[in-house]
């Protein structure tokens, strides 16, 4: 009896990692593609299958926002991405007929969601919600076991937390919220403050102790809604080291001792992927085994 093999791309802004497998001890295949122009980005991801596969099935998590609506013509599409020459491609459905094998979609962070999961850092856990902070900040949630979709997917990035200004004029850089969430506290909002890139900036500097403070601000409005058994919180920022536990601090500085539930003074409560940076395209994965 053979066993299905399925296609997974984790479709970033930045990055497309593509890979064939059924699961972490199963990737047989991987590739890293730059995103650059839609017709490109695509058409050597559809060559790294035409090569690894044939698969069963492909699933994509793709940066947004996107067509979730099964019903919409436009299922499948990005939308209205501000990255340049993305808005309104068509991702999902050209790769199928591409291909000629079913596709599922979703959003890039609700496929690492899925894939931390079922293999990974949230394994078992019935509610939970994955942040990634990098180029945007996005998040995924899981609850009742499922992801969560409502008319569209959650957008945890366009959060509005409190900006005190006297302390950080940054206007931000969102530019349909300015100060929101992702325009406080993402990759390129540290940059434009800074005037240096995040990776750029020495474990000291005081660009650190803001962004916790802006991430915890995001994260207790997660607590307080989703009442998550667990976060994961992941992203390129993330990787700065001191940060987590600064973020972990900022959360039971803020939260004031109001949750008195054990768990959340937990060292794993805020914690890293245990799927590393494999989270998105394992999740891909994932979400194409639900089409069998």
């Amino acid at each position: 009896m053979t066993h299905p093999v399925y296609g997974g791309i984790e479709a970033g802004g930045t990055k497309w990692v593509c890979a064939v497998g059924a699961g972490p001890d199963g990737l047989r295949a991987t590739e890293t593609i730059p995103t650059t122009a839609p017709r490109e980005t695509i058409d050597r991801a559809v060559a790294f299958f035409e090569r690894e596969g044939p698969v069963d099935a492909i699933g994509i998590g793709s940066f947004g926002p996107v067509d979730l609506n099964p019903s919409s013509p436009n299922w499948g599409f990005i939308t209205t991405t501000t990255k340049p020459g993305w808005a309104h491609t068509d991702v999902g459905p050209e790769i199928g007929r591409r291909l000629s094998v079913p596709v599922a979609f979703d959003t890039d962070v609700d496929a690492a969601a899925l894939g931390e999961h079922r293999w990974g850092a949230a394994k078992g856990l019935d509610t939970f919600c994955y942040v990634t902070v990098g180029t945007g900040i996005g998040g995924g949630a899981v609850a009742g076991g499922k992801l969560v979709h409502g008319f569209q997917h959650p957008e945890f990035g366009h959060l509005h937390i409190p900006h005190d200004r006297e302390r950080d004029p940054f206007p931000g850089v969102c530019p349909y919220h300015g100060d929101c969430w992702e325009g406080l506290a993402s990759g390129p909002a540290i940059e434009a403050r800074w005037g240096r890139p995040a990776a750029e900036l020495g474990p000291d500097h005081a660009a650190w102790e803001l962004e916790a403070h802006y991430l915890a601000l995001g994260l207790v409005s997660a607590i307080c809604i989703l009442s998550p058994e667990r976060i994961v919180l992941g992203g390129g920022v993330m990787s700065a080291p001191g940060l987590l536990p600064l973020v972990r601090r900022e959360i039971g500085s803020l939260l004031n001792g109001y949750i008195a539930n054990e768990a959340v003074a937990a060292d794993d409560f805020v914690t890293p992927p245990a799927l590393g940076p494999l989270s998105g395209v394992l999740g891909a994965i994932a979400l194409a085994g639900g089409l069998e």
